[in-house]
């Protein structure tokens, strides 16, 4: 990683982990929601009993990584920029934990008809989430990248958007079987599976900036 080439292996090895574990968090809240939607509740457990060590991990690397950046006085002219990063990189772990606890508690009952619909937005919401990752690696390596892979951030993230709408359309529009109390809570477990995608723009934005201010 060049740009910290004054950071000892140790705090390297420490970003490079913190951003495994939160991608192997957006995986299993993947698997979570589609194991849900499947009936699959004991594969369901296990997602909720992962996903939660995943996180509280992806907590004490991130918080090991600020103490050591202000500590040690590292990258003085970056480090705000790069705990902001790692810090927006953290809630979208935090988010998926707390919406896979969300399924675990309310149990929304989702028709048939919109199974494969939910399963697509939690798909492309991800996606946008997993394609973060690689952009926020290459900053400490080659910043000029950085713009190259966030591409595909935005382009997942619009997507999203997109399904989630169109799954509430279905649940107002097309939907009289369904009471509205289940409608509202079925368009609540919409917009927080579509809000994964957001947490990976707003870090998305802030990555795009810290490019930016490298190349001055």
């Amino acid at each position: 990683m060049a740009l910290l080439f004054k950071i000892t292996n140790s705090i390297i090895n420490q970003i490079d982990e913190f951003f495994d574990v939160v991608d192997q968090g957006i995986l299993v809240f993947k698997q979570g929601v589609n194991n849900y939607l499947n009936n699959d509740k004991q594969s369901f457990a296990d997602n909720i009993i992962t996903i939660d060590k995943l996180e509280a991990k992806a907590d004490v690397l991130y918080k090991s990584i600020e103490n050591t950046l202000y500590t040690k006085s590292l990258l003085p002219q970056f480090r705000g920029d790069v705990v902001n990063l790692l810090d927006k990189v953290d809630d979208i772990i935090d988010l998926a934990k707390e919406n896979l606890y969300q399924f675990d508690i309310e149990q929304p009952k989702i028709p048939e008809k919109l199974n494969l619909h939910f399963s697509r937005l939690v798909d492309i919401s991800v996606q946008s989430a997993e394609s973060l990752i690689p952009a926020a690696r290459v900053f400490f390596v080659d910043a000029s990248a950085v713009k190259d892979k966030l591409h595909r951030v935005f382009f997942y993230e619009k997507e999203a958007d997109k399904i989630a709408n169109n799954i509430k359309r279905m649940l107002f529009h097309e939907s009289d079987e369904i009471i509205l109390s289940e409608k509202q809570h079925l368009r609540y477990f919409a917009l927080h599976t579509e809000n994964i995608s957001d947490c990976a723009k707003i870090a998305a934005k802030i990555l795009t900036v810290m490019a930016i201010k490298r190349d001055l």
